[in-house]
C-alpha cells in the first residue's frame, strides 16, 4: 500500500441513489471525519513518516490520563478512535490540523478496511463454496468433507486445508471502491457497493491505488494526398479509364 493520508469513518448503512443519467446505483453511507491530527511520526524521532488522526469525541474522565495529554498537547478533543497513516514527503499535516472528506471528490477510488461479520462456526459448504456429495441414493455425506488426507506419500494433512471452522470476524479490505457522492456539510462519503461489517461499525478509508484499466483506442489519421486501398494500380486505373473515353472509337470521322 502507498503512503497517503486517509479518514477514520462509521459505516450507517446502504441506500440507493440515482447518477446524472437516471441509472440507479446501491451505495454504502459513510460518516467520514473530521479527523483531528494527534500527532506526527518523523523518520528522525521514530524511524518512519506517519501522521496519527482520531475520530469520535470521547469523555476524559474515562481514559488514561497520559493519553489525555497527548491531546491537551495537540490541542484538539480527546478522541474515541487513533489511527496511523502513512503520508508522502509531499504531505503536511501538523499537529492540531483537521482531515475533512475534502480529500476526496466524486470518482476517486478508495480502500475500505473494516471487521467484517462474525457468523459463528460454520461448514465447509457454507465458509468455503464447497460443492457437496449425492442427494440420493442413499447418501449420508451431503456436507460433510470427506477425506482430507493423503496415502502413504505423503502421510500428512496439507496446511490451510479449508475445512469447517469459524467464519468472519476479520480485517477485510475492499479495494477501488469508486466515491459517488461526497457531502462536505455533513461529513458523509457514498461509496458504490458494499463495505466489510456490520453498521455503526469503524472502517478506516485510504486512497487506492487499484482500479479498473483504461483502454486507449488508437486512431489513425488519413495523411494528405493518400493513396486509396490497393496501391498505386488502383489510383492507377480511374486515369487510364478517362483517357480511353477520350479517344474517338475506330472508323470515326477525324
Amino acid at each position: 500500500m502507498k503512503p497517503g493520508i486517509g479518514l477514520i469513518g462509521k459505516k450507517l448503512g446502504m441506500t440507493q441513489v440515482f447518477l446524472e443519467d437516471g441509472r440507479p446505483v446501491a451505495v454504502t453511507v459513510l460518516e467520514a471525519g473530521p479527523c483531528p491530527v494527534v500527532a506526527e511520526r518523523t523518520p528522525e524521532k521514530d524511524g518512519y513518516r506517519a501522521v496519527q488522526v482520531g475520530f469520535g469525541v470521547a469523555n476524559p474522565k474515562r481514559m488514561v490520563k497520559a493519553l489525555v495529554g497527548q491531546f491537551i498537547k495537540a490541542k484538539v478533543e480527546p478522541q474515541r478512535v487513533l489511527r496511523e497513516f502513512r503520508i508522502a514527503k509531499e504531505e503536511q499535516f501538523a499537529p492540531g490540523s483537521v482531515v475533512t472528506v475534502e480529500i476526496f471528490k466524486p470518482g476517486d477510488r478508495v480502500d475500505v478496511t473494516g471487521r467484517s461479520i462474525g457468523k459463528g462456526f460454520q461448514g465447509g459448504v457454507k465458509r468455503w463454496h464447497w460443492k457437496g456429495g449425492k442427494q440420493t441414493h442413499g447418501s449420508m455425506t451431503h456436507r460433510r468433507p470427506g477425506s482430507i488426507g493423503s496415502s502413504t506419500d505423503p502421510s500428512r494433512v496439507f496446511k490451510g486445508h479449508h475445512m469447517p471452522g469459524h467464519m468472519g470476524d476479520r480485517v477485510v479490505t475492499t479495494p477501488a471502491m469508486e466515491v459517488i457522492r461526497v457531502d462536505a456539510v455533513q461529513n458523509l462519503l457514498l461509496i458504490k457497493g458494499s463495505v466489510p461489517g456490520s453498521d455503526e461499525t469503524i472502517v478506516l478509508i485510504h486512497r487506492s491505488w487499484k482500479g479498473p484499466k483504461v483502454v486507449h483506442v488508437r486512431q489513425t489519421k488519413k495523411r494528405a494526398g493518400a493513396q486509396p486501398s490497393g496501391g498505386a494500380k488502383a489510383a492507377a486505373k480511374p486515369a487510364a479509364a478517362k483517357s480511353a473515353a477520350a479517344k474517338p472509337a475506330a472508323g470515326g470521322k477525324k
